[in-house]
């Protein structure tokens, strides 16, 4: 492992000597509630973009500024010499939306209200993906603070829409993604395999959100009148949702495996030295098994295997004490992951029709697609994939292991799709608490990001070629 540079070594110093108020940066961002699918946090979505505007220009970026969209703004800035340079443009990424807090009482602080709990900061958003984005944030500051210039050139786009699909910012960059001419993406978004273990995620499920809607003609009406005489659409839609999975658990769907890109043996083989084992993938949630039995691992059903999950049900009233009433409308939010070789469209055309040839007499179905983006497999050979290992590795002084991941990132196939390699090099652990209550982000690991993201700009300045503009 070779030493640091001079340079590294001054923003490193840096880095540690600002360490606590960069810590209390990271409280500063959690408190917004930036909750992108709740439209009655509009206003504090975008309290929370303007701030990391103020905070960019703050630390060295003076053109920060504000990209307006259909929905949330896009948070755009960029530090380059005068082109052309000889340097690599480096497009820093990452969300300042976060999940819905969800029920107060499983909360031990308010979710918005950090604290600071056993080494870490608790709040919504700490670790997905506010600490992970100022990581970067940090390391900018302490290039600029030390050296005077980084030696990249830069473009940050940090967006409020990750959590609801990425629309405006996948739009934005099919229109104006190849004149930034941005060599290679950074993205702490993902997971390490460890304490101390850093990781690289190499794939991505795809995911797509389908809005699954059984109707009947007609209104509600009162149970104990027609109850017998008129259509259930609850009973329809939980026929159907019910005929998605075989009794075994695999998926239902005529026509839905026909397409999986299978791993080949030399990568399964891979996974099982160096994946999670069942035992800790249930234990970072403290969950159950799934009843349905299989040979394959979880890592590799969680990761190679597509999957729908339902995780909305709509039907009647859900008051309190509720009323006797036969709803004239239900609906169900299904999840699905998809892997390599599903084509979105065609899963979302299968689903369909099957979900019209199981639903009853007298239902009207009906599926919306709320978003969609397909499975991606990156080279873990890209030379900026490389030079992101080897910061990893000076930092922690540990190798990487390249992982499979079972989530999704929307803009990674859209930058995929420009010809723009991705470094998914994430520092969040399995028991953070993503998307449940007490979402925690270490205190000492928010300093390791910070330092591994000024590494990984110095390997990035001494391997990558610039790309010429458009």
């Amino acid at each position: 492992m070779q030493s640091d540079a001079p340079s590294v070594r001054a923003a490193l110093e840096y880095a540690r000597a600002n360490a606590a108020r960069f810590t209390t940066r990271l409280a500063e961002l959690v408190r917004f509630a930036s909750v992108s699918g709740d439209a009655s946090r509009r206003d504090d979505v975008r309290l929370c973009a303007e701030w990391l505007v103020r905070t960019l220009r703050t630390i060295g970026l003076p053109h920060a500024r504000l990209i307006e969209t259909s929905g949330a703004p896009l948070v755009f800035a960029s530090l380059r010499r005068s082109a052309p340079n000889g340097r690599a443009t480096i497009l820093v990424y990452g969300h300042y939306d976060v999940q819905p807090p969800g029920p107060s009482a499983e909360w031990h602080s308010p979710p918005f209200t950090p604290t600071i709990r056993d080494g870490a900061v608790v709040g919504r958003g700490a670790s997905d993906d506010k600490g992970q984005l100022l990581a970067h944030v940090n390391a900018i500051e302490s290039w600029i603070h030390t050296a005077g210039e980084l030696p990249v050139n830069v473009v940050c786009l940090f967006e409020g829409e990750e959590e609801i699909g990425s629309p405006a910012l996948r739009r934005f960059l099919r229109t104006h993604g190849p004149r930034l001419g941005v060599q290679a993406a950074i993205i702490s978004d993902t997971r390490m395999r460890a304490v101390d273990r850093p990781a690289i995620t190499y794939a991505l499920r795809g995911k797509m959100r389908i809005e699954l809607v059984v109707l009947r003609r007609g209104r509600e009406v009162h149970a104990g009148e027609f109850a017998g005489a008129v259509f259930d659409p609850a009973r329809a839609l939980a026929s159907i949702v019910a005929s998605l999975h075989e009794p075994g658990g695999r998926i239902a769907v005529d026509g839905f495996h026909d397409s999986i890109r299978v791993a080949s043996a030399a990568e399964r083989t891979y996974m099982k030295r160096v994946g999670p084992s069942d035992a800790e993938i249930l234990g970072s949630g403290g969950l159950e098994p799934a009843p349905e039995t299989c040979e394959r691992s979880l890592y590799e059903r969680t990761t190679l295997d597509p999957a729908i999950s339902v995780t909305e049900l709509q039907a009647g009233d859900a008051g309190e004490h509720g009323k006797s009433a036969i709803p004239a409308r239900t609906s169900a939010m299904l999840d699905l992951r998809l892997v390599a070789g599903q084509d979105p469209r065609r899963i979302a055309q299968l689903v369909r029709t099957h979900a019209r040839r199981f639903a009853p007499p007298g239902a009207h179905v009906a599926l919306r697609i709320r978003s969609a983006s397909p499975a991606l497999v990156l080279d873990p050979r890209n030379a900026a994939l490389r030079a992101g290992a080897r910061a990893a590795e000076a930092t922690f002084g540990r190798p990487v292991v390249f992982l499979r991941s079972g989530g999704t990132i929307p803009v990674v196939d859209t930058l995929a799709s420009l010809g723009i390699p991705t470094v998914l090099l994430g520092f969040a652990l399995a028991d953070d608490g993503m998307h449940a209550p007490n979402e925690r982000f270490g205190v000492r690991r928010f300093a390791q990001a910070t330092e591994c993201a000024i590494r990984f700009l110095a390997e990035a300045g001494r391997t990558l070629s610039p790309r010429p503009l458009q």
